[in-house]
């Protein structure tokens, strides 16, 4: 009875992930909208999977483990595939793969096997037939024996040969070629095209695959041609005429005729060879150019490959390793507003706890209202969070098929939440702020980055110690911290602020008031003010200076400076005002302008510099055409205004390394009467606040050298590195251009060292450093 009762649940449970599979791969192939995770898919799969291996009554004809996965859609006409287009079976872990070997080696003579491995591309599978030579149809996959005819769309797909070979000295092409391929966007075509939607305020693409296979059943192909999809060829289905003995030397063959092919494909003698890559290839999946999910194991030797045949819609001889799932679907339960230092109001997902990227997630960012807005994202939405490395999980999108109408919109707080004072949205900003400089989370933020190492670096002031010396009214922003020196005996009453706590927090403190002036500007939370450009800031105060004191504080000079751009700003907005413009801005130009206009500090100073007051009304004029009505307009008192502008700002603008936009940012801190008060308030404290006096140094070896500094340096910190560079005369920028003479790369360097490659700059890693150094 109990053994009867067992297989009636099997076989409930059993039609229940059938249906459930079933409708979403309707959804997901048909529809292109996905309605769970793929993790959750393959975990759904697997379910059954497990279940109809252990209980063969329990499958059906109709079952998703019988069949691939159907793409067919009513809209194209359906081409018969010359062979199946087979599906991959998943391995997880070592053990799965070392299990498939043994099921593969009871099968055939051979005692060893030898693989290759391939990246999992995250596209949309593609059939493509050459006729002597000729590219005469492509196909998506459909449902494995049939597919869809794409051929005009994929004519459309410039890495995609149309004839082949390719090169005039290349192979012969077979009479007949059919080969499959992976069709897909490329990171940066994708980022481009999401771009593209929200420059015509259009909601961004949350899935690349899913709009990869939307762009390819476009009905207009042009409407394909328009988007950047790229292509990789990975297997030959059927050929005349060519010797294929291994799947090595069969993508050598076809990277011969012109096909685009995987790269970083590895050769492997054994499985245990293979299986020591795997933790190298997980570790910089990110750093490649496309998505990948995981990658794709194949036994090397073609003719073993055949005679292991195929198991359901699985060929034997190939499987798929899949990376632990980065995405998964989840309930958002509810919305948190998080306050930062800047003000700045971030939304924060509360999602019901779910395990993604090797952790269990209970909370992911939404990044900013807007982008809520765009995505659409809804209380209750069933959503998608990604979490790749390291990085903060953050919520991709909504599965809008997966809506009941129960779901609530989500709009940006009237209120900050931790001082109820009105919230505000600068002009042309994305994000809410709280403009209360006295914010007691903000206060708490702005300290807690302010003591931080690598900041001013104050043991003892953990998250709990700042909490309690805000809520005791001790602090009210950084500058109060050096205030406490005089305060032991208060701070003793404290509860949990015993002598030695007491006595070691006010000598840490203590030391930091004597820290480089870098350090200072560094640990203000300066938006892209970093050590290096902290430290081109100090080094460059001098000229400045001019004939101003500044015994106590070498800061003013900037103070004042800072000041006059902000009122030089004000004076060309005002300005802008009074010219007659033309608003229409469907054009691109006119669009471009406006932005110049809405942001002439970045956008325009620094084009005015060097120009002759005389040539600006001239050269606005040219600038302001596209917006400017056909009778032309008084521009007089706007050029004038510019050339101010450009003339405060050139100290700053003129500092190489420093940049438009972090010439901006400086301004907008120092111009704040609520920071200049800080400063203030720490020179009163006896903070230092003069730049580190010049090192005396024999040898300048470095003299005129220009430095870029990037990833993560083995024993040396960043602040040390430039240290020595400048105290033998070399000067450290934070931005790689011309002029730049050396890039010393760490570990993960980033872009930075891409446009070194692309400049030609020599790349130098810390070895490389060392030597230059001690050659001084």
């Amino acid at each position: 009875m109990a053994g009867t009762k067992g297989l009636m649940d099997n076989n409930t449970r059993a039609a229940e992930l059938r249906e459930q599979l079933q409708r979403h791969n309707y959804q997901y192939y048909v529809r292109h909208e996905a309605t769970v995770s793929d993790d959750e898919y393959d975990r759904l799969l697997r379910e059954l999977r497990d279940l109809e291996d252990a209980h063969p009554e329990l499958v059906t004809p109709d079952s998703p483990t019988q069949r691939a996965g159907s793409d067919l859609s009513d809209d194209f006409s359906k081409v018969r595939h010359l062979a199946p287009v087979l599906s991959l079976a998943n391995a997880f872990d070592a053990e799965d793969l070392h299990a498939w070997e043994q099921r593969n080696l009871r099968l055939l003579p051979a005692e060893t096997l030898s693989y290759t491995l391939e990246p999992k591309l995250d596209g949309l599978s593609i059939v493509l037939t050459y006729e002597n030579g000729v590219l005469t149809r492509a196909a998506t996959r459909g449902d494995g024996e049939t597919g869809d005819d794409v051929t005009p769309n994929v004519r459309t797909i410039r890495s995609i040969p149309l004839r082949i070979p390719v090169s005039e000295n290349g192979p012969a092409a077979p009479s007949l070629l059919v080969v499959r391929g992976e069709v897909f966007f490329r990171k940066e075509d994708f980022e481009a095209l999401n771009r593209q939607q929200e420059a015509q305020e259009l909601p961004r693409y949350v899935n690349a695959r899913n709009t990869a296979s939307g762009t390819l059943k476009q009905k207009d192909s042009r409407n394909t041609a328009a988007r950047p999809l790229s292509a990789f060829v990975y297997d030959v289905m059927a050929a005349e005429g060519m010797e294929l003995t291994s799947q090595s030397g069969l993508l050598q063959d076809l990277d011969a005729l012109g096909f685009p092919v995987p790269p970083e494909v590895q050769s492997c003698p054994g499985l245990d060879a293979l299986i020591d890559t795997l933790p190298a290839w997980e570790g910089r999946r990110n750093e490649l150019p496309f998505q990948i999910d995981g990658l794709v194991v194949k036994v090397d030797d073609l003719q073993l490959s055949r005679q292991l045949g195929v198991v359901g819609k699985d060929p034997r001889g190939a499987i798929a390793w899949k990376f632990p799932a980065e995405e998964a679907s989840t309930r958002l339960l509810d919305v948190s507003v998080n306050v930062g230092r800047s003000g700045k109001i971030t939304p924060a997902a509360v999602l019901e706890p779910v395990f993604v990227g090797g952790v269990t997630v209970s909370s992911a960012s939404l990044h900013n209202y807007d982008q809520v807005a765009r995505l659409d994202i809804r209380r209750g939405d069933t959503v998608i969070v990604k979490r790749s490395g390291d990085v903060i999980p953050y919520v991709v999108g909504p599965v809008v098929a997966a809506r009941d109408g129960s779901e609530k919109e989500i709009l940006p707080p009237r209120t900050c939440p931790w001082c109820e004072r009105p919230v505000a949205r600068p002009e042309a900003a994305v994000d809410w702020y709280c403009v209360n400089p006295v914010c007691p989370e903000r206060v708490f933020r702005q300290v807690e980055f302010f003591v931080s190492r690598g900041a001013m670096d104050i043991e003892g002031m953990g998250p709990e110690t700042i909490r309690t010396l805000i809520e005791q009214g001790f602090v009210e922003d950084v500058a109060d911290i050096f205030t406490l020196a005089d305060k032991r005996g208060q701070l003793l009453e404290l509860d949990g602020f015993g002598e030695t706590k007491v006595d070691n927090l006010l000598a840490a403190i203590r030391d930091a008031m004597s820290r480089p002036l870098e350090r200072i500007l560094a640990s203000q939370g300066i938006d892209g003010v970093g050590e290096t450009v902290a430290g081109l800031l100090a080094t460059e105060l001098h000229k400045l200076v001019g004939s101003q004191s500044c015994e106590d504080n070498a800061l003013r000079p900037l103070v004042q400076l800072a000041t006059e751009v902000q009122a030089a700003r004000s004076r060309f907005a005002v300005a802008l005002r009074s010219v007659p413009l033309v608003e229409d801005l469907d054009e691109p130009a006119r669009q471009r302008v406006k932005r110049q206009l809405d942001n002439p500090l970045v956008e325009l100073a620094p084009r005015f510099v060097d120009v002759p007051q005389e040539a600006v009304e001239g050269r606005m004029q040219r600038a302001l055409k596209p917006l400017l009505p056909e009778d032309g307009a008084d521009l007089s008192n706007l050029a004038n205004a510019m050339a101010q502008l450009s003339h405060a700002a050139a100290p700053l603008l003129q500092i190489e390394g420093l940049g438009p936009v972090l010439t901006q940012n400086i301004v907008t801190w120092f111009a704040n009467e609520h920071n200049q008060k800080l400063l203030t308030k720490m020179a009163a404290a006896g903070v230092n606040l003069q730049p580190a006096a010049p090192t005396d140094t024999a040898a300048n070896t470095l003299e005129g050298l220009t430095f870029v500094l990037t990833g993560t340096l083995p024993t040396l910190s960043r602040n040390e590195a430039r240290e020595r560079i400048e105290a033998l005369g070399g000067k450290v920028t934070g931005s790689v251009s011309r002029k730049t003479d050396y890039v010393i790369a760490g570990a993960s360097p980033g872009s930075k060292a891409r446009k070194a490659e692309q400049l030609e700059i020599p790349i130098l890693d810390e070895d490389g450093l060392q030597s230059l150094l001690a050659d001084g």
